[in-house]
């Protein structure tokens, strides 16, 4: 049977003291968040621990929530933070997932075009790549992009520009004009 109680109802009474409250909030968005870190860290045993730091943060923090945005783009900030931290403790700067980019019916052009688009986006400023990432490739508006990062809504508007036009310059470099680049 479903609960019908929404996620903002669901934290408020966690931190009331119901505890089945919490679970319910992790059984509806555990699959969603560990999509998230997967695509953040790109390494499922990184992804697992951040999931696993995130909620256990969130559970401990759940009186800091002001209420000013959805409890899943709470979630989704706590589950970024929390790989960004397992990144910095391996390397200064995190890699991204492979993104199928290309038309899935030309194998080699696809892996051809991920690969130039990986290298290109390895040499962009990270906080450009995370801009990019949230909002091309995990579909975040500008608005959750901006929770998440703890930024202004106008930075990752910013942001996401310079790296398209740094990602087009990098990938006409290689490939000339002729390079299939979106819009």
């Amino acid at each position: 049977m479903s609960d019908e109680r929404s996620d903002r109802d669901l934290l408020a009474q966690h931190c009331a003291g119901d505890a089945d409250a919490f679970g319910e909030l992790f059984a509806r968005h555990k699959d969603r968040m560990w999509a998230v870190a997967l695509r953040t860290c790109r390494d499922p045993e990184l992804a697992a621990d951040a999931v696993q730091d995130g909620f256990i943060s969130a559970f401990r923090r759940a009186d800091s929530f002001r209420g000013d945005a959805q409890v899943t783009t709470w979630l989704h900030r706590i589950i970024v933070n929390a790989c960004l931290d397992r990144l910095r403790r391996i390397k200064p700067t995190s890699e991204l997932p492979d993104y199928d980019l290309a038309d899935r019916h030309d194998h080699h052009s696809a892996v051809d075009i991920r690969l130039d688009v990986q290298q290109a986006l390895s040499k962009i400023p990270e906080a450009q790549r995370l801009a990019l990432t949230m909002v091309d490739m995990q579909g975040l508006s500008v608005a959750e992009a901006a929770q998440v990062l703890e930024v202004a809504e106008g930075t990752v508007k910013s942001r996401c520009a310079r790296g398209r036009t740094a990602l087009a310059e990098l990938l006409r470099d290689k490939h000339g004009d002729s390079y299939p680049l979106p819009g």
